[in-house]
Order: C-alpha cells, then structure tokens, then sequence
C-alpha cells in the first residue's frame, strides 16, 4: 500500500512539474482576450515555429472582422511590415515568414470591427517567436519520455529516502541514468537539428537548458556515489528536490537567438 501511495505523489508532483514548466516558457503560446465591436474575444498567440514551413497566425474571429499582421526581425530597427490577414476555414489568417534557426520576429495584430473600430493586440509589447530546426521525432519523442522518467523516478527515490526506506538507493541509479540519457544524449542531438550546436551551456555557452541539465546531473553523480555503499538518504533528497528545481525552470528561458547583425547564434 505504501509503494503505491509512494508512486501516486511522485506521479502527481512529475505531471505537475512538467505542467508548470511548459505553460510558464516562453515557447507556450501568448494568451491574452480583447473586445471587438463590444464582443470579448480570447487569442493564443504562437512563440515557437519550426522553420521549414512559414508560421500561420491564426485568429477565431466573425466573418466582418478584418485584421492586419505587423512583424519586424527581433531586436533590430527593422520597419513594421504589415501583412493584411485573410479568412480562412472560420478563422482570421497572417503569415509570418520563415527564420533561420535560432532566428525570432516580434509581431502585433490590428483588428477592425464591422463598425470600423480598430484594436490593436499586443502593440505596446508584441509577442517573441523563436525559429527552430526540424527535430526528427525518433530523438524528440524519446528525449521527452525519458526525461520524464527521470524525473518520475527522481521524485520517487526522493520520498522514498524521507520515508526511511533503502529503495531509494535503486531508484536514484535509474533516475541517473535515465537523466544521462534523456538529458546528456538526446538532449545535446535536440539542441543540434533545432538550433545547429550539440552544447550550449558551459564552458561554451550560458544556455539555461543545457546548465540546469548539467547541474541535475552533477547532483545525481553525487548522491548515487554517496549512497554507494551505505544509504545516506540526505543526498538522495537533495539531488530530488534540485532535480525539482530544475526541471520547474521555464524551458528554453535564455536559449538560443539569433544575432541579425552579425549573423551568429547566441546563449543567455
């Protein structure tokens, strides 16, 4: 009974954790509501688009609703080029133009209501997209699950060392070496097809993704070492809850971008 209570919380606090950190990136869409014509209307804006394909922004408005599109490359003095949107299967379309990997376009829209009224969404702090390479599903779908594992199996032998009990030594080497493979594998094979480099955190970059990996790893090292031949559960709860920690930062927070100017892709 108590191994399945010991399951239940490490399931609930993963899912949670990994809930937290996908709606808190800056990869999330953008969510924001605004009236048009006295009618309240919510939106969801993309910040992540995969770059061998334009990025289509897509809003759910009435048939009079017109808008236009306004975007500019990222951090340049680019001019405001305005795209004028069209409707599209119910919904009111822009596209944005494809970017080079690590490449990003700031962008806004405009609304007209059938009265002739104009909203502008977004003006004053329009949204970030971020371009990314093609990452084969083979690498992604595994690197996601494994993570999550390890994750899964981290909480575990976390609760498992506060409730006393020596199964935490096995599920600390499993969470290891599912980190190992999911963070220090797959992960560097990710950043490659999505942003051209395998590692971008230190010593050659400040890439947030790559050193709070790192850190959770160098955690684990530790505790797995510590707990080699006799269980001293302290370290085993520290490697969780910094595992926790880490894996409760927003993903991709200070990741790759593109420098317009000198044409290199920079960390941080």
């Amino acid at each position: 009974m108590k191994n399945f209570l010991f399951w239940t919380i490490a399931i609930i606090i993963t899912i949670a954790a990994a809930m937290y950190q996908r709606m808190t990136g800056p990869t999330y869409p953008y969510r924001t509501s605004a009236s048009v014509d006295g009618t309240e209307y919510s939106f969801a804006f993309k910040r992540s688009q995969t770059n061998t394909h334009p990025c289509l922004i897509k809003l759910e408005v009435p048939q009079e609703v017109s808008g236009t599109l306004y975007f500019r490359r990222f951090r340049t003095n680019d001019e405001w080029t305005p795209v004028v949107m069209k409707h599209d299967n119910g919904k009111l379309a822009g596209e944005l133009p494809s970017q080079p990997a690590a490449g990003k376009l700031e962008y806004y829209v405009v609304l007209r209501g059938a009265s002739g009224s104009e909203t502008a969404l977004l003006r004053e702090k329009p949204v970030v997209i971020r371009f990314k390479g093609n990452v084969p599903a083979v690498i992604m779908i595994p690197h996601i699950l494994i993570m999550f594992f390890a994750m899964l199996l981290s909480n575990l032998a976390g609760i498992t060392a506060v409730a006393g009990r020596d199964s935490q030594r096995k599920h600390g080497r499993l969470a290891l070496w599912l980190l190992l493979a999911g963070g220090l594998v797959l992960g560097p094979l990710v950043q490659k097809y999505a942003f051209g480099e395998l590692w971008t955190g230190v010593p050659f970059g400040w890439d947030l993704t790559d050193n709070k990996t790192l850190i959770a790893v160098i955690a684990w090292v530790v505790a797995v070492i510590m707990n080699r031949k006799k269980a001293r559960p302290a370290y085993t709860i520290a490697a969780a809850l910094i595992l926790l920690l880490v894996y409760s930062i927003p993903h991709s927070l200070f990741g790759s971008e593109l420098d317009y100017v000198t044409g290199t892709v920079t960390q941080g």
